[in-house]
């Protein structure tokens, strides 16, 4: 029986929005939920970047266009951009560690959107979600990439894992999609 469910799709589709949607629903419904998602950062109708935001509302930098690393951050890049490292892990960390921790009565649901190219340079990310796959009580809905190019060893492991439903997002059922997850997420709770 799938424990854990993953949204797929090609880059702009709307699996964050779902996420967004659906983590709405379900603590509408009062079920336990905290985690993140990564949002576009926008100047002048350009991206230049990406930000990270808890669903406490906590909010940091993930990466940003730039020719060299910021001041005193590691030189992980992806594309045109700087990962921020340790603005990743500062924000995103505390929150996995807090939901595996399995606080509370009942099981809880984590949000992880997404486990793709610039959050795989940290080494603690890809440990904490490791755990949260396998940790008692927890639900993990979560956003990975296509696949495409060389493989995301993570990634690949969380679509072959037998505990895991991976849901692919078009334009065409997206629209569709919410109750499906919301319900899948409900049922795998109870």
């Amino acid at each position: 029986m799938a424990r854990h469910v993953f949204l797929t799709g090609p880059p702009g589709v709307g699996k964050t929005t779902l996420i967004q949607k659906a983590s709405q629903a379900l603590q509408s419904s009062g079920v336990p939920v905290d985690g993140f998602y990564t949002e576009e950062v926008r100047q002048g109708g350009r991206r230049v970047g990406f930000d990270v935001v808890t669903l406490s509302g906590a909010r940091g930098p993930l990466s940003r266009v730039g020719p060299e690393p910021l001041l005193g951050k590691h030189g992980c890049r992806v594309g045109p951009y700087v990962v921020d490292l340790a603005s990743f892990e500062q924000l995103v960390l505390p929150v996995l560690r807090n939901v595996g921790s399995g606080r509370g009565p009942g099981q809880r649901v984590c949000i992880i959107d997404e486990i793709g190219k610039m959050e795989l340079f940290s080494q603690s990310f890809i440990q904490a979600v490791r755990q949260m796959l396998c940790a008692p009580g927890t639900v993990v809905l979560g956003t990975i990439p296509v696949p495409k190019g060389r493989p995301l060893a993570l990634v690949e492991e969380i679509r072959s894992r037998r505990d895991v439903t991976v849901l692919t997002v078009t334009k065409e059922n997206r629209n569709q999609l919410l109750p499906e997850i919301v319900s899948r997420v409900q049922n795998i709770r109870e």
